[in-house]
């Protein structure tokens, strides 16, 4: 059964939104669904990162919660800029963050993070995992940037994926 859905959640993901997609339950939509549902999974198995065990709950209920919030100030913040400054006064740039993670889970989910980030976009990461590039569309405060991310972010996923 492993061999076949190396991945049961990711499976199940698939079939359900696959569905809800078409919104239909004939057979041959569910029929579909099951083939994305296992093919999927084992068509992208070796790109997928080695499960992982979280260490942290709780910390990650925490970090949920911090994002979410850092999310509505940054909407806010951008919003206000949009309407309130011209294109010229606007310094938008890219910023170098030095990081001490390696670990693929911990920068697949800062990636996610400050992609979701409205005035942050992950913009690439050096060869050797150390350095990460992050378009910032207002910030005149570079170091203060740098040790938002690393204090925020990087330092629980570390905790989280690392310890």
């Amino acid at each position: 059964m492993r061999r076949w859905l190396p991945s049961r959640a990711l499976s199940l993901v698939l079939f359900l939104v696959w569905v809800v997609l078409n919104q239909s339950l004939d057979p041959g939509t569910l029929l579909l669904a099951a083939i994305f549902a296992v093919g999927v999974p084992l068509l992208t198995r070796s790109v997928r990162p080695a499960s992982v065990r979280m260490r942290r709950p709780l910390l990650v209920l925490r970090l949920i919660a911090r994002v979410g919030y850092d999310l509505v100030i940054s909407a806010r913040d951008v919003g206000w800029l949009l309407i309130t400054r011209r294109t010229r006064d606007i310094h938008s740039h890219f910023v170098q963050v030095p990081l001490d993670t390696r670990d693929p889970n911990a920068l697949a989910g800062i990636a996610m993070i400050l992609c979701l980030t409205p005035g942050t976009a992950w913009a690439e990461v050096s060869l050797d995992r150390s350095t990460l590039l992050i378009h910032v569309f207002h910030n005149d405060d570079e170091a203060g940037f740098i040790a938002t991310v690393k204090e925020r972010y990087e330092r629980p996923l570390m905790e989280i994926f690392e310890t």
